[in-house]
């Protein structure tokens, strides 16, 4: 196959009781035509890319093409599939006395710090795909099919853990809604390359952070630097929220 191998890692084995035979082809098959299609889009640009020509990339046919993805924009948008799968699970596995909104945070933390399946928005040239979101039309409408179709699993799950119906309660959906929110700003933010604020770092503590720990230890140089951003937007996001619970004004009955 005539793909970027860097793009998606190399399909783990399955463990007894995984993916059979199959299953492991599909999922190699549907990973390459979504490593062909990233790597085709940023060499010639969107509209200079067929389905065609991203089937021929990676050596299937058309037809196979149309039993994983509807289009090129979903193709090369795959792994914000994959990510949000990602969280969701971890979102599931924390601890059932979490508030909902720090359980949130905290699987989005698991998430880009997870070295064994790592995150792939920190991958080569996944930036410059996120950042071509921003100015395609088509590539933006695939993108938020995606992330609603995550968060929609999302409020599920933080509905389960609060015991409650995510349809006559706006519990699920606000925390979602905001949590969710946050991660695309500060992604959005990262893809257009802003940088976040070590001001208040301690100046050694890039310098002796632990193997791994360090920008140069990930495959993308602006990894750690897509981590501590995040961090700041939901710092942000709770500043914000305790600010506004400290000016809140109780309405006048009759007035």
């Amino acid at each position: 196959m005539k793909v970027n191998e860097d793009t998606f890692p190399d399909p783990v084995p399955a463990q007894d009781g995984g993916e059979d035979r199959r299953q492991r082809k599909a999922r190699q098959t549907r990973d390459a035509l979504a490593a062909a299609a990233l790597d085709l889009i940023l060499e010639r640009g969107l509209a200079d890319v067929t389905v065609g020509a991203v089937a021929d990339r990676a050596d299937v046919t058309r037809r196979t093409f149309s039993r994983h993805f509807v289009g090129k924009e979903d193709a090369a948008l795959d792994f914000v599939r994959g990510d949000g799968d990602r969280i969701n699970a971890l979102l599931r596995a924390r601890p059932a006395d979490e508030p909902p909104l720090l359980a949130y945070r905290r699987a989005v933390a698991d998430w880009l710090a997870d070295r064994e399946n790592p995150a792939s928005h920190i991958r080569p040239r996944m930036r410059a795909l996120l950042a071509l979101v921003d100015t395609e039309p088509a590539l933006f409408a695939a993108y938020e099919r995606i992330r609603v179709d995550a968060q929609e699993e999302s409020i599920r799950i933080i509905a389960d853990r609060l015991a409650v119906d995510d349809v006559r309660d706006l519990r699920p959906a606000v925390v979602v809604d905001a949590a969710a929110g946050v991660l695309t700003a500060a992604l959005r933010a990262w893809a257009r390359g802003i940088q976040a604020d070590h001001s208040d770092a301690d100046p050694d503590e890039r310098r002796d952070a632990h193997p791994g720990d360090r920008p140069e230890d990930h495959h993308d140089p602006d990894a750690v630097d897509l981590a501590a951003l995040v961090e700041q937007a939901y710092d942000a996001l709770m500043g914000e929220a305790a600010l506004a619970a400290s000016h809140r004004t109780t309405p006048v009955s009759g007035k």
